[in-house]
């Protein structure tokens, strides 16, 4: 492939990998993650509420790695609150897989800038081999997009796994019980999934610039090598 091929797919590649910093940046600051509905259980079966009554019994609840707020609906009107996980909640959540969330988050950042630098040195730059060159495209958008599918996963078991929401409208509440009625997932996780794809897609992209994975390279030097042996014999 011709030298300014290489050059504009390099840099197609550098400003999608910043371009995925700066959401995955933007949606840890957030509280986009999570939006979803909680019924309050033991109002509900108090008065036996079914159909139009059950809606006076259903709040909300939004929240995203740090914080997030609720509206507490127990049939007398709805009550707002905002809650942090760091340090309030942090005793009924599954801590390790939050803090893991949030590190593999910043991870991500880290080495999605990583791979911008070299992509726009590649591009522009004079690299040798080594993780200069073309291996060490293929190793950050590998670590890149292994961390996109990592936060994922654990922040999905968080969530459904170990029922996050719930243990967060049931903080602090007494006498009362709340059960998650609906919640979906919001921008900021999707945001995760689309920069994996975008680390998934540079590495198309750095393939499509005429560099082997690369595994299959060395197994083509190591069939060379065998073949000269052979000769050799």
């Amino acid at each position: 492939m011709p030298a300014q091929q290489k050059k504009v797919i390099f840099c197609i590649a550098g400003v999608l990998s910043f371009a995925c910093a700066l959401g995955i940046a933007a949606a840890v600051g957030t509280q986009l993650w999570i939006k979803g509905t909680i019924l309050c259980k033991t109002g509900s079966l108090l008065v036996n509420a079914t159909g139009p009554e059950l809606e006076k019994f259903i709040g909300e609840i939004q929240y995203g790695l740090f914080y997030g707020e609720r509206v507490r609906q127990c049939g007398l009107g709805g009550r707002p609150f905002r809650f942090s996980f760091f340090p309030d909640l942090l005793k009924i959540i599954p801590a390790s897989i939050h803090v893991s969330v949030i590190l593999f988050c910043t991870v991500l950042i880290v080495f999605a800038l990583v791979g911008t630098g070299f992509f726009m040195y590649n591009a522009f730059g004079n690299p040798y081999e080594t993780l200069h060159g073309p291996v060490g495209l293929y190793l950050w958008s590998f670590i890149s997009c292994s961390c996109s599918f990592l936060i994922m996963i654990l922040f999905s078991s968080e969530v459904k796994i170990h029922h996050l929401s719930e243990k967060i409208a049931n903080y602090k509440e007494g006498s009362f019980i709340f059960k998650t009625h609906d919640e979906q997932f919001q921008d900021s996780f999707w945001i995760i999934l689309v920069c994996s794809l975008v680390h998934f897609l540079n590495v198309l992209l750095i393939r499509l610039a005429g560099f082997e994975f690369p595994f299959s390279k060395s197994k083509e030097s190591e069939t060379t090598t065998t073949g000269a042996v052979d000769l050799m014999y």
